[in-house]
């Protein structure tokens, strides 16, 4: 008989993967809530405040990438529980270090370093969670796994809030350091087991450039996500700046609208998730989030005159629209076999939250030749149109068997 039940989603790998992931996205997001204070304190004047901002953004995100390429092969080829351990005690540490920090190029060097360690999070969790559970349960694993997740902004903002930003990092790193010891309780996928005794290459991370359909599959994986962190990276974190420029008629604070766009993105995982589960299908779900997303940017960017409440709604919406992060993080751990699935898992989120470097030089470029509202405007445009090319080139993955292996 058919076993029906939705007790494993509320497994040990499930919960802790969770739990993980919360802390991965306090820390991930608390920069962006004490950007401007934290900056003040260190001597930026009010002008040098979005640039200096945009270059530890960019340095943290630098970090992303590079520790995405490295846990994401030690993942496959170490195994999934490495990853975790690992990459958690370094973000840790660093963010526990950050909270001394007197220099902007102390901060520098620290978001770089933590963000190398931030980068093993997410994509050994899914990886974890998606061996783990049964096919009918994955995305709903997933799911649950990225709306925890991402409530840890909303914490960080009242953290912020009930202390400051320097006991804002020390809680950070010791609430990583305390996430250690519950990791002790989790046990490896068994599919990675049974592939570690294979004869297969594992975690080759060029094996993805030896085949043009892999490379095709890979970069897909990649440009669905662009408009997530094109709404994170460029409209959220400048909120205060623009909402300036949009003659807003009170103050508007980085944390508050932080928050509330990582409740709308709560919101819009578990709904995309959901609705994933109900229509089996990944790829439909992530047009019509695409789709979603497009339509909040013009009204975020375009609602000139509002109340600070209007825009909060406002981020709140976009958050739901880009709400299919976990959907694209499940498809890219679905599209490749076990001996690449966590070098896949963790370079694409990561690669994708690596792109907010080159996408902020652009938004700084145009923001200079045509306003901060039409600059923003454009280079949303260029990652929706990616996107939409993009989604043509990965594979529907819904019911997909996770055990199985690339080939040379």
């Amino acid at each position: 008989m058919e076993d029906k039940s939705f007790k494993p989603l509320f497994s040990v790998p499930v919960i802790v993967a969770a739990l993980g992931y919360f802390v991965d996205i306090y820390d991930l997001l608390l920069f962006s809530i004490v950007r401007r204070p934290s900056l003040t304190a260190l001597g930026v004047s009010e002008i040098n405040l979005l640039s200096q901002g945009e270059y530890l953004l960019q340095v943290q995100m630098v970090g992303l990438l590079v520790g995405g390429i490295i846990w994401g092969i030690m993942g496959d080829k170490r195994g999934r529980l490495s990853v975790l351990f690992g990459s958690i005690l370094l973000y840790s540490l660093s963010n526990i270090a950050n909270g001394f920090v007197t220099t902007v190029d102390q901060y520098a060097a620290l978001r770089f370093i933590a963000g190398i360690g931030l980068a093993g999070e997410l994509g050994a969790g899914i990886t974890l969670v998606s061996e783990s559970l049964p096919t009918r349960l994955r995305g709903y694993g997933t799911t649950l796994v990225a709306t925890v997740g991402l409530l840890g902004a909303v914490v960080a903002n009242f953290v912020v809030r009930l202390s400051d930003w320097r006991s804002a990092f020390f809680i950070g790193g010791g609430l990583g350091l305390l996430l250690l010891i519950a990791r002790i309780s989790v046990f490896e996928s068994g599919i990675y087991l049974k592939i570690k005794l294979q004869n297969v290459q594992r975690g080759n991370f060029l094996m993805l450039f030896t085949k043009k359909e892999r490379l095709k599959k890979f970069l897909g994986c990649i440009f669905i996500g662009i408009p997530i962190w094109y709404v994170i990276g460029i409209l959220i974190f400048a909120a205060p700046e623009i909402a300036v420029a949009l003659n807003v008629s009170n103050k508007i604070f980085s944390g508050d609208a932080v928050m509330w766009s990582y409740i709308g993105l709560a919101v819009g995982d578990i709904s995309s998730g959901l609705l994933s589960q109900f229509l089996k299908t990944r790829k439909k779900v992530v047009l019509l989030y695409i789709l979603l997303t497009l339509a909040f940017v013009f009204l975020y960017l375009f609602s000139s005159s509002i109340t600070s409440s209007q825009f909060y709604i406002n981020c709140f919406l976009l958050g739901i629209g880009a709400g299919y992060w976990a959907l694209f993080v499940t498809i890219a751990a679905e599209q490749f076999g076990t001996n690449l699935r966590s070098t896949v898992a963790t370079t694409v989120p990561n690669f994708i939250r690596g792109t907010v470097a080159p996408l902020t030089m652009l938004f700084k470029l145009m923001r200079t030749e045509v306003g901060v509202i039409n600059g923003a405007l454009l280079v949303g445009l260029l990652t929706f149109v990616i996107a939409l090319i993009a989604l043509r080139s990965v594979d529907e993955t819904f019911a997909r068997d996770m055990n199985f292996v690339e080939e040379n």
